[in-house]
């Protein structure tokens, strides 16, 4: 199946033109899965409470989980992407996965990076994974996590552990380390993995943060299939066949799962 991620520089708070970059950017591209990026409509380093409050959305009622429906009505595709959730008085760094009859699963970051501490409360919907299909009806697991989670090889564990055969990633991300972890994650959970990065720079009055883009699609045997530069508009489109995550057994006498032994592992 073909699956792809979105690199752009979306601009600050202006959800309608962030969208319409997107929807320009996914013009003519054929693709069963295409992963954004983290808060991709929205901007992500909020200078205030109320600029949060300004762009929040619930879910699924919100503009973009509408218009990330309607753009999977129109193509067949699954789409991953971030947004700031409004639920109640609380507000999440989520991610939505959607397609042609909607909303498929929402996931709500576990791992909070930096200011985002100040701004949202810490996911309470733990790491899923859930069953989709390609536009040719073949099922395949998808799993989902956010930006930092990359950085707790727990997470992606988790994902594996359930059987995601794929894990999307949506990300902005400003520390360069993560382009060089991924293909691991990928290599130890034996899963495809796809991050899409922003890129680009914002400001939050007093601080600027850089993100470095690197977008990357990585095969569960750690090789990278697809990676951007660290700047520019690029759709990353690969061609994978989930089902080649299933296949654990790295020898005739290992398989990555069934080689755990938890009971020796000190888990606090």
């Amino acid at each position: 199946m073909q699956v792809a991620y979105v690199q752009y520089n979306p601009a600050y708070l202006d959800v309608e033109q962030n969208l319409k970059q997107v929807e320009a950017l996914l013009e003519g591209i054929e693709a069963d899965l295409i992963v954004l990026p983290e808060l991709f409509a929205s901007g992500y380093f909020f200078r205030s409470r109320a600029d949060l409050e300004a762009v929040a959305e619930p879910i699924p009622d919100g503009p973009t989980t509408q218009w990330m429906i309607d753009r999977c009505r129109q193509t067949g595709a699954v789409l991953v992407g971030g947004l700031p959730e409004r639920d109640g008085d609380r507000f999440y760094n989520s991610a939505v996965v959607v397609g042609p009859e909607g909303l498929i699963g929402r996931y709500r970051k576990v791992h909070l990076f930096y200011e985002e501490k100040l701004h949202f409360s810490p996911g309470d919907l733990g790491f899923q994974v859930f069953e989709v299909t390609d536009r040719k009806g073949q099922p395949y697991r998808l799993g989902v996590m956010i930006c930092f989670d990359w950085y707790f090889p727990e997470a992606a564990r988790t994902l594996a552990l359930q059987g995601a055969d794929v894990i999307a990633h949506p990300s902005n991300l400003v520390r360069p380390d993560c382009p060089r972890a991924m293909p691991i994650r990928a290599l130890e959970n034996h899963v495809f993995t796809i991050t899409a990065n922003r890129y680009g720079a914002e400001s939050n009055g007093h601080e600027t943060l850089r993100f470095i883009g690197r977008s990357l699609i990585c095969d569960p045997s750690g090789r990278v299939l697809h990676e951007a530069p660290p700047e520019g508009d690029q759709v990353g489109l690969t061609e994978i066949e989930p089902q080649e995550a299933r296949n654990r057994r790295i020898t005739p006498y290992n398989d990555l799962f069934e080689d755990r032994r938890p009971d020796c592992y000190r888990l606090s």
